[in-house]
């Protein structure tokens, strides 16, 4: 059901560092910030040969990546995301088996313009997986 890793998304306390670590400390290729108001966050991608690396940062004081950095003042790994082909499939299929989907369990639109849900960690050893529709 799933397929390729899209990306892994670390959460960042400070985005314009991050970018340059990544960006002239590492030779990535970084992208424009980009705000995602739906989703409380302003975002980075990292490109790599092979996936992408999601940096997040708070976006406004209700964020869910402040809670996260309160915790993890350094920041850290956040998420990992996978694709599928057919995220109301995958969905269900996972829902039947016993995860649970956080929010209303209704895809929303992503950093991609594609639909994104996002499981409960305590269901996946620990991990919040973001499923993106390929």
């Amino acid at each position: 059901m799933i397929g390729r890793l899209n990306h892994v998304a670390i959460a960042v306390p400070d985005l314009p560092a991050a970018r340059r670590l990544y960006g002239d400390m590492m030779g990535a290729a970084v992208s424009a910030e980009q705000e995602l108001p739906e989703h409380g966050v302003t975002v980075v991608f990292v490109e790599l040969p092979n996936t992408k690396i999601e940096l997040l940062h708070p976006l406004g004081e209700d964020s869910p990546i402040r809670g996260f950095l309160d915790k993890n003042p350094q920041g850290g790994v956040h998420h990992i995301c996978y694709e599928v082909a057919d995220i109301a499939a995958a969905r269900d299929r996972l829902v039947g088996g016993g995860a649970r989907v956080l929010g209303d369990g209704e895809p929303r639109g992503g950093a991609h313009g594609k639909p994104v849900l996002f499981l409960h960690p305590k269901d996946f050893c620990g991990t919040l997986i973001e499923l993106e529709q390929a």
